[in-house]
């Protein structure tokens, strides 16, 4: 009696040891990977060359909702190359060129800050624009999260 209940017991924890080793084998080919942005040679799109000597055109203005975007960003690279620093006054746009510089003003109070943009984005419902923390602080939007911009295209 002892010995068949030792046995089943046995076979339970052997039977649990290769369930646990099947399932590290198949986990284990996701652990470790750098992701697909971080590998050398990568380019976010191909096909859109995003150093062209395009320019936006001065006095071209813009209106929406923009939001504010930084700390999980925060040193890693954005679209144009560059770093993303939360700290410095730039943005990200879907279509604009890198380097244009925009004023942007938040129509309900007024403020407005000079950013750069270097990104692209955002990718969140019909919004036009993604600031810096730094550029968003400037305007409020750290109170509320996103509100009603008009973008102005300066330089």
């Amino acid at each position: 009696m002892f010995n068949k209940k030792f046995l089943a017991g046995k076979r339970r924890l052997n039977l649990l040891g290769v369930v646990f080793l099947c399932l590290a084998f198949l986990l284990s080919g996701c652990a470790g990977k750098a992701s697909i942005s971080a590998r050398k040679g990568f380019v976010r799109n191909p096909e859109k060359h995003y150093a062209s000597k395009e320019k936006a055109e001065i006095g071209m203005k813009i209106s929406g909702e923009a939001s504010y975007y930084g700390p999980g960003f925060d040193g890693k690279k954005t679209a144009s190359g560059e770093t993303f620093d939360q700290d410095d006054y730039t943005c990200a746009h879907k279509t604009l060129p890198f380097g244009t510089k925009l004023k942007v003003v938040r129509k309900d109070n007024g403020k407005s800050v000079v950013v750069r943009v270097n990104d692209r984005g955002p990718y969140v419902g019909d919004r036009i624009l993604d600031l810096s923390v730094a550029a968003g602080k400037k305007i409020g939007l750290d109170k509320v999260g996103h509100a009603t911009v008009v973008a102005t295209v300066i330089e």
